[in-house]
């Protein structure tokens, strides 16, 4: 790659140092001892960064040592997403460093320094959800990356004493061709030279992607070898010396609060070290797990009245259905036109109510953390395994009444997070219990039982929709109500950006009943999604229309959207019959990335059971770092969403959570997963787009819709558990 001056781009002009420092927002370049460290700054506050500077050996986005090996660093959480190489891929990218001498670490926990681009405009985040990672940070490495390849250009241009004009780079070299030399990255460290003025890269002045070398290719991930062999370090595997162990009875009726009425028994027991008490819960602190969790066993605790008591989640349902039904609008979250007066005059009308059910993260790794205040109570280590958040101290600095900079967050890896691990009350349980045993470290662990029984749900829901037709049968309104608890939680994914339908009304009717919720992967897209694209099938049902030509109709202003239609229906041979006893079902879904997904199922209607054979997939996500990643996020995606459509479920009995464990929260098992998952990813030179929540709500809407085309029956209730399809078969 030939350098891009400023001097002669029209995007981007010449900054001195100072100037570069006092503007907005850039990559400000430090050089220490130990090699080269770009770090991106809000410049706002100079002073801060450079106290955070002080504060790390390292606290940039790069480090190079004289042996050739690049250090970059990960600022976003790795639960198996692939973070770990696709952001330092970006970075390596525009700095022209060889793949195979690049060593990836996690970044300190400084959103000055190290964060993304936020919601708000100006703000900036370390959180990985909403399928954020790429989108936020692809700018961000980019430019990071060719600061630092211009600092080496600069370098060797002084120490050869030649034109920068003359030099170009190519994995971790720099090359003059006039004099037929080269240096590699390593060699230039002694060198390493801050230049007065820094080139502000943007537009034309970052490669084109033509230029290309590692964007785009298979590039296998780097965390993969460590995870196989086992020596990955998730926050569950940490120990340190003189650790001691908490964990606490939060009982399955949320909100409630405990009253222990046998502590001095319990602190009777060999090994127990503290009880702590807490507003809904009761803590031991134990030499052991072991110990602490026998003690556990033992508490003996009178839980209070708590707003869940005497809530009953399976039979809400007709209660939501009356305030689906009133008058009064709820919220509005989106309008467009005006829908009653398409309803007026219409031909048709439908309506239909869609129900989901609570379902849990089930992540594979239980929550924890291990915290180590030390002896004065004014700093303290932090080892957890966290999707960040808007505070990236995780609330501990608060708890513990200590300065943000006096608290050092160890990111490790996340044995599966899915919006649960976005929630640090574990962090927080773990700084109080952490305080009362300084110095010691604390390690508290949430069981299966804990997590299932206390955790945060993705919320349970009805959608009621109101479609009108005029007399071609085109869709002339739809009115899409939510009823249920946590705002965007169930609202998110309502809206119909992509469908050219005239008047729209996205409304959210608020009631709640004290359970505890938090985003589940795609957040409110799943139920919503599977209600707008299963309503879709049953309007072409009834008018005897194909489902994906009436997609096509309604994407006709969306060509972006129109083509993941389009190439997914060639790829599920659509237009073909299904074998004897299948159906195909389609749906769309839009989730920062485009996507559309085709099923083929089978039902036996004997047992009820769903059985998805194939499922293929068409994906616009932009400009795609890592292929084999994105489809292995499809993958997953397809099969997550399988296990919440067909199995899981959480249900309330007078405000108790009845499940505990896997033994009665089902999961999707490997025998049941289908033949074949096949994604295709669009070309495109967008700029990226998430796909971690793309696939996961277009489950739902394919497989209800397969069953229609099936068995002429509608699936409204997810989950479509065994009993259900078959009250529905023989209904």
């Amino acid at each position: 790659m030939t350098i891009k001056h400023n001097s002669t781009s029209n995007n981007s002009a010449a900054v001195s140092r100072r100037q570069f420092l006092k503007s907005s927002s850039g990559v400000a370049l430090f050089i220490g001892a130990s090699g080269l460290l770009p770090q991106l700054i809000s410049c706002s506050n100079t002073q801060k960064v450079r106290k955070q500077f002080e504060k790390h050996s390292i606290t940039a986005w790069v480090q190079i040592t004289e042996d050739g090996q690049i250090t970059i660093y990960n600022p976003a959480a790795e639960m198996g997403q692939g973070s770990m190489t696709s952001l330092p891929l970006i970075f390596a990218e525009e700095m022209d460093a060889d793949w195979t001498q690049v060593n990836v670490a996690f970044s300190p926990q400084e959103a000055d320094i190290y964060g993304g681009e936020g919601w708000a405009p100006g703000t900036k985040l370390m959180f990985t959800v909403g399928s954020r990672t790429t989108k936020s940070y692809y700018t961000t490495m980019r430019k990071a990356g060719a600061q630092a390849r211009y600092v080496v250009l600069h370098s060797a241009a002084t120490h050869w004493e030649v034109p920068i004009d003359e030099l170009t780079t190519q994995e971790s070299q720099v090359i003059h061709e006039n004099t037929n030399r080269t240096i590699s990255y390593g060699a230039l460290v002694p060198f390493l030279a801050l230049p007065e003025t820094l080139p502000d890269f943007t537009g034309e002045t970052l490669k084109s992607p033509e230029e290309f070398r590692l964007i785009g290719k298979a590039i296998p991930r780097t965390e993969i070898p460590s995870k196989v062999d086992g020596t990955a370090k998730f926050a569950i595997d940490i120990r340190l010396p003189d650790m001691v162990y908490g964990v606490l009875e939060r009982g399955n009726l949320h909100g409630a609060t405990p009253t222990l009425t046998n502590q001095s028994e319990i602190l009777a027991l060999p090994g127990v070290l503290k009880v702590v008490p807490f507003d809904y819960a009761i803590g031991v602190v134990a030499e052991t797990l072991e110990t602490a969790l026998a003690a556990k066993k033992l508490l003996k605790i009178e839980w209070s009245e708590a707003l869940a008591s005497g809530y009953n989640s399976q039979e809400i349902y007709p209660r939501y259905e009356a305030i689906a039904t009133e008058t009064k609008r709820g919220k509005i979250v989106h309008e467009q036109g005006d829908v009653t007066r398409a309803q007026r005059s219409a031909e048709k009308g439908y309506t239909a109510d869609f129900k989901n059910d609570y379902v849990c993260h089930a992540q594979l790794e239980p929550l924890n953390a291990v915290i180590q205040v030390a002896e004065d109570g004014k700093t303290a280590d932090v080892w957890v395994g966290s999707q960040q958040g808007r505070d990236t101290k995780l609330g501990v600095p608060d708890i513990l009444g200590v300065p943000p900079e006096n608290v050092t967050i160890h990111l490790q890896y996340l044995g599966g997070g899915f919006g649960r691990r976005s929630m640090n009350d574990f962090v927080s349980e773990c700084a109080v219990l952490a305080k009362a045993m300084a110095p010691k470290p604390l390690k508290l662990l949430w069981t299966r039982e804990d997590d299932v029984t206390y955790g945060a749900f993705r919320p349970l829901s009805l959608q009621r929709l109101q479609v009108s037709t005029d007399a071609t049968g085109k869709i002339t309104s739809f009115s899409h109500c939510v009823v249920g608890d946590g705002g965007h939680l169930v609202a998110s994914g309502a809206r119909n950006d992509h469908y050219a339908i005239p008047n729209q009304l996205i409304e959210w009717r608020e009631i709640t009943h004290g359970v505890r919720l938090k985003h589940w992967r795609s957040v409110g897209h799943g139920p919503n999604k599977f209600a707008i694209e299963a309503m879709l099938d049953e309007i072409a049902f009834n008018q005897n229309t194909d489902p994906v030509a009436l997609r096509r109709t309604l994407m006709a202003k969306s060509p972006r959207a129109l083509a993941t239609l389009e190439k997914v229906a060639e790829m599920a041979q659509w237009e073909a019959p299904s074998q004897e006893g299948r159906a195909k079902g389609v749906a769309f879904v839009e989730h920062g990335s485009l996507g559309t997904g085709i099923c083929e199922i089978s039902v036996d209607r004997n047992t009820g059971i769903i059985k998805v054979h194939n499922f293929w997939i068409a994906l616009d996500a932009g400009t795609v770092v890592q292929p084999d990643n994105v489809k292995a996020q499809m993958e997953g995606g397809i099969l997550m969403g399988m296990s919440s459509v067909l199995k899981e479920q959480i249900t309330v009995v007078d405000g108790k959570v009845q499940q505990s464990n896997y033994h009665d929260y089902q999961l999707l098992r490997m025998l049941e997963i289908p033949d074949r998952v096949e994604t295709t990813i669009l070309p495109s030179t967008e700029h990226p787009e998430g796909v971690g929540e793309t696939a996961t709500p277009m489950v739902a809407g394919a497989i209800a819709n397969a069953f229609l085309k099936l068995t002429g029956k509608r699936l409204r209730h997810l989950p479509f558990t065994p009993e259900r399809v078959l009250a529905v078969l023989n209904g």
